[in-house]
């Protein structure tokens, strides 16, 4: 566990309601999204265990940055590994189907900053060496290397037929999951699950289909939360009810993309279903740091 700090380009009134018991980013939340109700996942972000203080007198924040290991695999056997249990394809969908999966909520204690605040800090692979020094962190180290994939995966062109965007903070996640959908009028779902072992789970009876338009958002390995958020021009989005080996029960959030022509041949995907490019719609479930935005 280590602390950083790092210049809070905000204004004082800004930093002096972090301490507030509502958030501003909470607040903002209300304001464009009255009828949705906050996700846990979202609102454990919005809590300050990642931001230690604010000092109203330097313009500096003090950021809790833990770094958990298990974040770390590189390679793409362990990309492959990590992910294997997520796909499946559509026609898998019924109930008695049997998968293998961990879709387990990660440790990661990182936390929204204030839009402002994230707004000042650069967020680009040719300011990786200042996003270091910032945060007092050695090019060589894990660290580093996290942070590099993460900028890297962030600037990667989008596929055809699809947009996407990492937000660093709630007002930017709202604002690009809202204007894709084209309505503030959303659901925003999760894993209906507060906790969960890596084991077999059967598909149970009751299984909807939810939409036909999504935005994904993907929790991003970062010293505070960024998300990585795509939405495709055609999925389908489906509430699975799942029943585990050791009796658990709990509704888990799955996507298909209908057209993957245009993914790369070499995606984990088709590895996992052994299927090319195109060929069949893809599924995954969401991890239960994840979240789906749908229209209502």
């Amino acid at each position: 566990m280590e602390f950083r700090s790092l210049p809070c380009l905000a204004f004082l009134s800004v930093m002096l309601v972090i301490s507030h018991a509502s958030l501003p980013s909470e607040d903002h939340w209300k304001l464009f999204l009255p009828h949705t109700p906050m996700p846990k996942v979202i609102r454990d972000l919005l809590q300050p265990k990642g931001l230690r203080s604010v000092d109203a007198s330097t313009s500096y924040c003090t950021i809790q940055i833990i770094f958990n290991k298990a974040f770390q695999s590189t390679g793409e056997d362990a990309h492959y590994d990590s992910n294997r249990g997520s796909f499946f394809l559509e026609t898998d969908l019924h109930p008695g189907k049997k998968m293998k999966l961990n879709l387990a909520i990660t440790t990661n204690e990182a936390v929204f900053l204030p839009h402002q605040v994230a707004e000042s800090i650069p967020f680009s692979s040719n300011k990786l060496s200042e996003i270091l020094s910032r945060f007092s962190l050695n090019e060589k180290s894990a660290e580093a290397q996290v942070i590099k994939k993460a900028l890297e995966e962030c600037e990667e062109p989008a596929m055809e037929g699809e947009a996407k965007y990492c937000a660093k903070s709630l007002e930017s996640l709202i604002e690009f999951s809202t204007s894709k959908l084209g309505s503030r009028n959303v659901n925003v779902l999760t894993n209906d699950v507060e906790t969960m072992t890596s084991q077999e789970y059967e598909i149970g009876v009751g299984m909807k289909k939810i939409a036909n338009k999504s935005v994904v958002c993907h929790e991003v390995y970062y010293p505070y939360a960024v998300f990585y958020c795509h939405a495709f021009a055609k999925t389908r989005t489906y509430m699975i009810p799942l029943v585990g080996a050791d009796g658990s029960k709990f509704k888990a959030v799955a996507t298909c993309h209908i057209d993957t022509s245009a993914w790369h041949p070499k995606h984990v995907a088709f590895k996992v279903l052994n299927v090319k490019p195109g060929t069949v719609p893809v599924c995954h479930f969401i991890h239960s740091n994840d979240m789906v935005w749908i229209p209502k």
